[in-house]
């Protein structure tokens, strides 16, 4: 059997992902609101700013006296603070003004305070100003009535920041999605509990549950799977009718013991399965009871890399996500790779210094090395580089949200 090209494979999981509905739209307050998909345009329903304001510290004039108030100055009529609603400027006057406040009636610029000499009640200007000189225009943000943010988007603290301005304190998103996490191996052993001989402590369920959260998805902990059959139809019969994707870590393979492929293989269906990654060849798509179960490789570096690259994007594209593409850059590295592969490679490396450099051990049953990395470098198939030359860098900060 031919090992499926990675590019290959992440179009197929997001054309399966695509024909699955987005989740449902729900309200939610603006500040619970980071990271989830936003199901709706936000319109404004006023300018942003909403009057004119000055940008500086200084006095407010009408350009036309500038004259007036460079040769003799101009009486200061009245002081404007933000937040307080100014009168209209007399005629042949300035008003002493602050940042953020609003420019009066009859003003059309700003000096800042650095360039005026003030005696008594009267400012002398030491400098010209131009009409809208430090002025905010209402409006220059955002104008009512335009789109703000088009539905698709995933919210940041900016886009919160900029839902914020226009006076929405909710928004309507797309509902997580329940993510049932079951991990298979009768080897497996929660942390806290003594070793037995033959038994290791199960880090992929901490990984992969770690992951959803930062996602904002709903988490179904199924806890450890043994190697057993029967028990292996009834758990999946039971999270597919709870779940709307199961994401399961080891056990997809034909092998004797690998009760999870065999359940997949007989009681459901299989639509891609043996990529060529590394690490990460075993990853499988597949259905059981109607439900998506994203198979990930038991090895904890290729259950974290398959995740990153492959659920993630499926995962945001079932959310009604717009843009589901990891961000990479090219970058110099610090190290040479002078044998080619058969298989897309993604090495755990750290960026130092303007160059990335490996980070620890590259073996896919190691995770110390993800810990010890920054992201992620992408050598493809066939390829070899020399120390100084470009290569795909993909940012843990970029994935790991």
């Amino acid at each position: 059997m031919s090992l499926m090209p990675v590019a290959t494979a992440l179009d197929r999981l997001l054309a399966s992902a695509a024909e699955h509905p987005p989740t449902a739209v729900i309200k939610v307050p603006l500040a619970g609101a980071l990271g989830c998909v936003l199901a709706e345009p936000v319109v404004a329903v006023a300018d942003v700013p909403p009057w004119d304001n000055s940008a500086m510290d200084g006095y407010a004039l009408a350009s036309s006296d500038l004259p007036a108030a460079m040769a003799g100055g101009l009486p200061v009529s009245q002081r404007i603070t933000a937040g307080m609603a100014p009168l209209p400027l007399q005629p042949g006057t300035c008003a002493r003004i602050f940042t953020g406040a609003p420019l009066p009636a009859g003003a059309d610029a700003v000096q800042m305070q650095e360039n005026v000499v003030q005696q008594g009640e009267v400012a002398q200007l030491q400098a010209p100003v131009v009409p809208g000189q430090n002025v905010r225009r209402r409006g220059q943000d955002i104008v009512a009535g335009a789109q703000v943010i088009a539905a698709g988007v995933r919210l940041r603290p900016q886009e919160l920041g900029v839902i914020a301005s226009v006076g929405l304190a909710e928004v309507s998103v797309r509902q997580p999605l329940r993510v049932a996490v079951v991990s298979t191996g009768d080897e497996l052993v929660e942390p806290g509990t003594a070793l037995a001989p033959g038994q290791i402590y199960n880090s992929n369920r901490f990984t992969l549950i770690g992951l959803l959260k930062s996602m904002g998805q709903t988490v179904l902990d199924a806890g450890i799977l043994p190697d057993d059959l029967d028990a292996t139809h009834a758990r999946l019969r039971e999270l597919s009718a709870e779940a709307d994707v199961i994401i399961t870590s080891g056990g997809v393979s034909v092998g004797e013991a690998d009760c999870l492929g065999q359940a997949l293989r007989g009681g459901g269906s299989v639509d891609l399965w043996k990529l060529a990654i590394k690490p990460g060849k075993p990853f499988t798509l597949a259905t059981y009871a109607g439900t998506p179960v994203l198979g990930l490789p038991g090895n904890p570096a290729a259950t974290l890399v398959t995740f990153l690259l492959l659920v993630r994007p499926y995962l945001l594209t079932r959310l009604g996500a717009m843009d589901t593409a990891a961000p990479q850059f090219e970058l110099p590295t610090a190290f040479a790779w002078a044998e080619a592969g058969t298989r897309d490679e993604y090495l755990r490396a750290r960026l130092e210094q303007g160059a990335v450099q490996l980070a620890g051990n590259q073996s896919s049953g190691v995770l110390s090395s993800a810990s010890q990395a920054t992201g992620l470098v992408c050598v493809p198939a066939g390829e070899t580089f020399a120390a100084g030359d470009l290569v795909r860098y993909l940012p843990f900060s970029g994935l790991l949200r």
